[in-house]
């Protein structure tokens, strides 16, 4: 079976919403962590948000210090689930998922191939947190406070789920990485 992993850039106060206006510093460590999620993923699942985003800039990236991510992304199948979107034709390899969460991501894990990673996208990954759908959660966890009234991953009305820390560990600009197992 395929495992389903979100690796998310968050604050100290929980936001991971827009970590492009609150993200100061990317360091060796946090490149490593996203290559290995690269190399270890081969699908993406996504919500409308991010696929909105991320639809209209990806596509466009033909050079430069993004295009292995870009060339990766826009070469992989991603899907995307949505109650407001009605097609995502427009980025190849795009397939809108409708109807029960839970039955749309156990297909795509029981499926064929490497694991499946959710980009972006916070709202799905507390839903599929809260659905027991995610198998990893691994935080970035930025030694900012973005405050201003971002979203935050986890809702103050979020249902309680248990995770066992797997592993933790600063970087040299003093991110923390934490991956999670939630509990079952």
């Amino acid at each position: 079976m395929r495992k389903l992993v979100s690796c998310l850039f968050v604050s100290l106060d929980g936001v991971a919403e827009s970590p492009d206006q609150w993200q100061f510093a990317f360091d060796e460590e946090m490149g490593q962590v996203l290559t290995e999620s690269l190399e270890s993923n081969d699908a993406i699942l996504m919500g409308a948000v991010t696929f909105t985003e991320w639809a209209g800039y990806w596509p466009t990236v033909t050079e430069g210090e993004d295009v292995d991510f870009a060339n990766w992304i826009n070469g992989s199948p991603k899907y995307v689930v949505s109650s407001t979107l009605s097609d995502v034709s427009d980025w190849s390899n795009s397939q809108l998922l409708k109807g029960d969460l839970a039955k749309a991501v156990n297909e795509l894990k029981a499926g064929e191939g490497k694991g499946i990673s959710v980009a972006g996208s916070p709202r799905l990954v507390a839903s599929l947190l809260a659905a027991d759908l995610l198998d990893e959660l691994v935080l970035l966890i930025h030694p900012v406070v973005a405050g201003e009234g971002r979203r935050r991953l986890f809702p103050d009305d979020a249902p309680l789920k248990k995770l066992t820390l797997v592993s933790a560990r600063p970087t040299s600009s003093g991110v923390v990485i934490a991956t999670y197992r939630p509990e079952r």
